[in-house]
């Protein structure tokens, strides 16, 4: 075994360390020295810390535990092993697994609580938008009923809801897709109205390609008296056709290449209906000369200019008026449609509905996607005063501006009843009445009327978000009522037709038992005199209460 070898120290070495150690010694004792003078450098006081915060608690969101690289140097693999290459491919199958379980459909149930990964703590009982999401449609769900009629305690208005509240859902074709149902047009309905004949219900319906569906009520039915008691066929008739139930008679005319927007029957005469359509044209229909004819369309056949409404004037039998989706209203003489045309612009954007004064027609409500609705007076033409200037077709001249009532969001409809009241629906989620008395003493250029003047006399709280695919809810008014009781009628998106008064007191919730009705009636329209109700939904079908 070799001897341990001992390391000497040179002398310079030696030197040198002590050296060293007498430079340290001394420079200690020369800060002990200057510490007891009190010529040391001393230690600042520390600034008090400010007081912070207390800042609550961040939940901790769980990570998903993703496998880590690791060295394979200090593992002691060697590189360009096999033992190497292994550990590369088990990474990249973990790595792979992992991406794998990322994508993957997560089934079953989620709560909320342990699925947010943003924002402050998620408590469903007491959150912000729980008021909005409830606002969507519950279809079945009724808002008013039977309870609401005995807890009614004024006489007169619980004997009207009674009344209002007996119409019965025509059951002779049921629109139900079971059976074939009252399929009045092959599209969704954005049109509607009662034939004026009182002792027959006559039910006319304009789709969204043009079709204009015509439907007899008092056609024998399945349910029908005569149907019930017709006595027993011949036991060598056909089995099958026994069983078969009538399916109703339904006449559709292709009047026009899009959808047919509104149409009106002539206060003049009532074989007379006037359609106003998208593709920018008014035809009439003839019903007892079996023809229809174009009163109007754009002199360039190349516009597209399309029509939103037509009312014609019930104290003037050549006066047609017109709305157009881009901000204009039309006045066309149907003796010579091609001379006497006026166009007046009075928006610059959409112009969804308006609508005549019954009694005194020179007085027009609008409705526009500008939010608001305005009442023009037709017997003096002014320099264009609403929305901007005037473009796109329409005159620099417009009807005097009576007033205007701006909502929160879009105006969808605007219609006049005989007493004076125009209801609109907005996207705001109401339904409003305004009232202007003793407009038949107004006179021409009278001065604006004042906020307080137009805001409106009854506000009803209603479900107006139709989405994409169902028609636009609009509240019509019944033209002439037997009792002299103003109300409407407005689709409801829980499927049911809702009656209101011009108070804006509920008077019924039209509906069906059973779930029968499976659209949402949106498109509603009272009978002008007779208290029947009709509704369409997006399939082309028809709900009829009589």
């Amino acid at each position: 075994m070799a001897k341990k070898e001992s390391v000497e120290i040179s002398d310079y070495e030696r030197q040198r360390q002590e050296n060293i150690a007498q430079r340290d010694k001394l420079l200690r004792q020369l800060a002990l020295d200057a510490s007891a003078a009190g010529l040391g450098p001393g230690q600042k006081p520390k600034p008090p810390k400010p007081a912070q915060k207390k800042r609550p608690a961040v939940k901790k969101i769980k990570e998903e535990v993703v496998p880590r690289r690791t060295s394979s140097r200090i593992a002691g693999i060697e590189a360009d092993s096999e033992v190497a290459k292994r550990k590369a491919e088990d990474e990249y199958v973990a790595a792979q697994e992992a991406a794998r379980v990322k994508r993957q459909r997560i089934s079953g149930p989620l709560d909320l609580s342990e699925v947010q990964v943003a924002g402050k703590g998620w408590d469903k009982d007491d959150n912000s938008f729980r008021d909005v999401f409830r606002r969507g449609a519950d279809p079945g769900e009724r808002t008013f009923g039977e309870e609401e009629v005995k807890e009614t305690t004024d006489k007169e208005l619980r004997a009207l809801r009674e009344k209002m509240s007996g119409l019965e859902l025509y059951d002779g074709f049921e629109p139900n897709p079971v059976v074939p149902g009252i399929k009045i047009t092959p599209e969704r309905i954005y049109s509607l109205g009662f034939h004026p004949a009182a002792d027959k219900p006559l039910v006319f319906a304009g789709d969204k390609l043009g079709n204009l569906g015509l439907f007899n009520a008092s056609q024998p039915s399945s349910s029908s008296p005569a149907k019930k008691s017709s006595p027993m066929k011949s036991e060598d008739h056909d089995e099958e056709s026994q069983d078969e139930d009538p399916e109703p008679n339904i006449i559709t005319f292709h009047l026009h290449t899009r959808t047919i927007s509104s149409f009106q029957f002539s206060p003049h005469n009532p074989s007379h209906l006037y359609t106003s359509s998208y593709d920018s044209s008014l035809r009439l229909l003839d019903l007892t000369q079996s023809s229809s004819t174009e009163i109007y369309a754009p002199v360039d056949d190349s516009l597209d200019e399309p029509i939103s409404g037509v009312e014609m004037d019930p104290l003037t039998p050549h006066l047609l008026y017109f709305s157009r989706l881009d901000g204009c209203l039309g006045r066309v003489d149907t003796r010579t449609p091609d001379t006497n045309t006026d166009i007046f612009r009075l928006s610059e954007k959409k112009i969804g509905g308006f609508s005549l004064n019954p009694t005194v027609p020179h007085f027009v409500a609008t409705a526009s996607l500008d939010r608001h609705m305005r009442v023009w007076d037709l017997r003096k033409l002014g320099k264009h005063t609403a929305g901007g200037g005037g473009g796109g077709g329409g005159s620099e001249r417009s009807p005097a501006l009576c007033g205007e009532h701006e909502s929160r969001l879009s105006v969808s409809h605007a219609a006049f009843n005989s007493a004076g009241q125009v209801a609109t629906a907005s996207y705001d989620d109401t339904v409003k009445v305004h009232t202007f008395e003793g407009m038949g003493a107004w006179r021409a250029g009278r001065d604006l009327l004042s906020a307080e003047e137009m805001a409106p006399s009854a506000v009803v709280r209603h479900n107006n978000q139709t989405g994409r695919w169902v028609t636009i809810l609009r509240a019509q008014w019944q033209l002439r009522p037997s009792d002299s009781v103003q109300r409407f009628c407005i689709g409801n998106m829980n499927r049911f037709v809702d009656i209101y008064t011009a108070g804006g007191e509920q008077l019924a919730q039209l509906g069906g038992g059973g779930g029968i009705i499976t659209a949402v009636p949106a498109v509603a329209q009272f009978h002008p005199t007779n208290d029947w109700v009709a509704a369409g939904t997006a399939s082309g079908k028809l709900c009829l209460w009589m």
